[in-house]
Order: C-alpha cells, then sequence, then structure tokens
C-alpha cells in the first residue's frame, strides 16, 4: 500500500494572474476570489480528462457546491502569477471532493481548501451516481 493516499489520485495545475479587479484597495486578493481559483482548478483537472462542465451539462449533469473551505496563509496581490494544485481526494461516488494548493511564482503558500460538489440532475434536481465516463477516464 502506498504512503500517500493521494499519490495515484488526478492532480491537475493551473495557472493565472491575478487581475486589478481581484484586490482590495491595498492591491490584496479579495477573499472571496478564492472560491473563483478553485473553480478555474476544477475546470481544468476536468478538462485535462477531456470533459467539461458543458459537456456534463448537456448530458442533465450538474455539479452544485455543497461544501467550501479555505485557509489563509499569505496574502496574494495584484499582478502575481498564481499556481493552482487541485487534487482529487477520493473516488467519486454521488460527491466529488478536491483539495487545493494556491501558491505564488515564488513558491509561497498562499492559501489550502477542499470542496465537494454533488452530481445531480438537472432535469429531477436529485442525486445521482458519478457518470461512468468519468470514473473510466480515472481509471475506476
Amino acid at each position: 500500500m502506498s504512503k500517500n493516499k493521494f499519490e495515484n489520485l488526478k492532480k491537475s495545475s493551473s495557472i493565472t494572474r491575478v487581475r486589478y479587479s481581484e484586490t482590495d484597495q491595498m492591491g490584496v486578493v479579495y477573499h472571496g476570489n478564492y472560491a473563483q481559483y478553485f473553480e478555474l482548478g476544477r475546470t481544468e483537472w476536468l478538462r485535462e480528462l477531456g470533459i467539461t462542465y458543458k459537456s456534463m451539462e448537456k448530458k442533465g449533469i450538474i455539479l452544485p457546491v455543497i461544501s467550501l473551505n479555505c485557509t489563509f496563509i499569505k496574502s496574494a496581490l495584484y499582478d502575481d502569477l498564481l499556481k493552482i494544485t487541485t487534487t482529487l481526494v477520493k473516488k467519486p461516488m454521488v460527491k466529488i471532493e478536491f483539495s487545493y494548493e494556491i501558491r505564488n511564482e515564488n513558491e509561497d503558500l498562499i492559501c489550502t481548501g477542499t470542496s465537494i460538489l454533488a452530481f445531480m440532475s438537472s432535469k429531477t434536481g436529485k442525486p445521482i451516481k458519478c457518470p461512468q465516463d468519468l470514473l473510466e477516464k480515472l481509471s475506476f
């Protein structure tokens, strides 16, 4: 058994630059923007698997966020280049859980976080199982 239970799970990295509109008067990223950085990370994580939110929605699957957690460690500033590392925490079932780590271009840890999303039918509004094609792409 592996020492790190996450080492074989899917990990993805995305890069973004802090825009002026994302900061407060001190040039510090407003805390509410981290949810958008996490969203960028998970949409790119899916895209690397060849799946998009748009394609899932066309199949009648939506993914509402049911839990979001962020721990702030250091301020991100205007024009910083941020690396968002998104990791699948465990095999998706009815929910899918991600962990995040955001670092600046100096590799300083800015924040960590988690999110849990539920697979739901857009027609019924009820939870459904993770799509089989996603499980296959993840080798589950």
